[in-house]
């Protein structure tokens, strides 16, 4: 997959797309700026690597920059909300299970992403 091309290939913030499975994995594309909702995964772990941008993960006990070419590891259980002063695209890497939004249900949480 032309990340390039994938990441073009839609304009909508807070909205993962699947771009690839392997293992029960899914390997999903998003874009976002701005604040997302506190929330957190009861039984799964997420990888968001950054493509393109940076972006803030906040936690409750600290702030975690993630820029271009770099990732982050969430455990799961562990409370986030991530923060994008200006447009980033993440690729992220969790189980097939994982909802956007984890325990926090809202007007942005995708309950079967779009597949690109």
């Amino acid at each position: 997959m032309n990340l390039e091309a994938a990441f073009a290939s839609f304009e909508d913030h807070w909205s993962p797309k699947i771009a690839a499975e392997l293992n029960g994995q899914q390997v999903k594309l998003v874009k976002f700026q701005g604040e997302f909702v506190w929330h957190s995964h009861e039984f799964e772990d997420e990888m968001f690597l950054v493509h393109r941008g940076s972006f803030v993960m906040r936690f409750r006990d600290r702030e975690v920059l993630v820029n271009q070419g770099e990732f982050l590891t969430v455990p799961r259980g562990v409370e986030h909300c991530p923060f994008a002063e200006h447009e980033v695209e993440v690729i992220l890497f969790e189980p097939a299970s994982t909802l956007n939004t984890g325990d926090a249900i809202d007007s942005r949480t995708v309950p079967s992403p779009d597949r690109i």
